[in-house]
């Protein structure tokens, strides 16, 4: 009897070694895909476990690439030990790079996989295997992207060119950095998941745009000096959102109230993308 629960699914395992960044993104007919698929460790590796998919994969998968074992090692245990094998399909990326993807025979078709250097591609119940092409040439043509743009634009690319055969649903996107999450006391910058929506890509891009705005870093060399004009700009804005006192002081409580606090560091200088924000705000 075939199983029921499967996640028609395409994802890309993939990393940054120059960025020290490992992540996932998928796009599945299926709710809340981002609460099964997508699993990764900074310096550790990532693994995407999808079609009747066994969530195990996950942190077994993280667990043997801590060990230090390789991409294909890692799949060729997993699903050696798993009766189950033949409907799964998995994917992964280990801490040097290398990558392995796995389709059973009895994965719904079309499904199948790529791999290529520092990722993995791979899905099931598509419209063809140009979905699958798509994930691995836009990720192989977008290296001057950060590691969570480019894996935003291989979803899009690989629903551009057919998706999943059923349709969309849900959409989700997990880069890990060690130490480089919020207030430096995470491995985790980017982890955002579109449970139920129309047009989840859509979405997703639209919520990482926001993402980014919060939680982003802009160069150190970017920044500006806050000099007379503009702290007298600052106090002005501030004002007209009941921020009064001292500039430190109320420009501190408005960031920590804009969810901007992570994008601030005093007010001798200043992040653009902050004053941007400001000045919208203060309009």
């Amino acid at each position: 009897m075939a199983p029921e629960a499967v996640v028609a699914t395409y994802s890309i395992v993939a990393c940054d070694l120059q960025a020290g960044q490992w992540g996932v993104a998928v796009q599945a007919k299926f709710l809340a895909v981002g609460s099964v698929v997508p699993w990764a460790e900074p310096h550790v590796g990532a693994v995407a476990t999808q079609a009747w998919a066994n969530p195990r994969y996950g942190p077994d998968g993280l667990a043997l690439l801590r060990s230090g074992k390789p991409a294909e090692e890692v799949v060729h245990t997993l699903t050696a030990a798993d009766e189950g094998r033949e409907h799964r399909q998995i994917g992964v990326v280990d801490a040097a790079g290398r990558a392995a993807t796995f389709t059973g025979a009895e994965c719904n078709e079309w499904a199948g996989g790529r791999t290529g250097e520092c990722y993995a591609a791979q899905g099931n119940i598509l419209v063809s295997g140009e979905t699958v092409d798509a994930l691995a040439v836009t990720f192989e043509s977008n290296g001057h992207l950060t590691l969570a743009e480019r894996l935003i634009e291989c979803l899009a690319a690989a629903q551009a060119a057919g998706g999943d055969s059923r349709g969309q649903q849900s959409a989700a996107l997990l880069v890990v950095e060690k130490d480089a999450g919020y207030a430096n006391l995470s491995d985790t910058i980017v982890d955002l998941r579109v449970d139920d929506h129309e047009l989840p890509i859509a979405e997703l891009r639209r919520i990482y745009t926001l993402h980014n705005e919060l939680f982003g870093v802009t160069p150190p060399e970017d920044w500006l000096d806050v000099d007379q004009p503009l702290s007298a700009e600052l106090k002005e804005r501030l004002g007209k959102l009941g921020y009064e006192g001292e500039l430190e002081q109320a420009f501190n409580a408005w960031a920590g109230a804009a969810n901007l606090e992570e994008r601030t560091d005093g007010v001798t200088r200043i992040d653009p993308i902050v004053l941007e924000a400001l000045r919208r705000q203060s309009a």
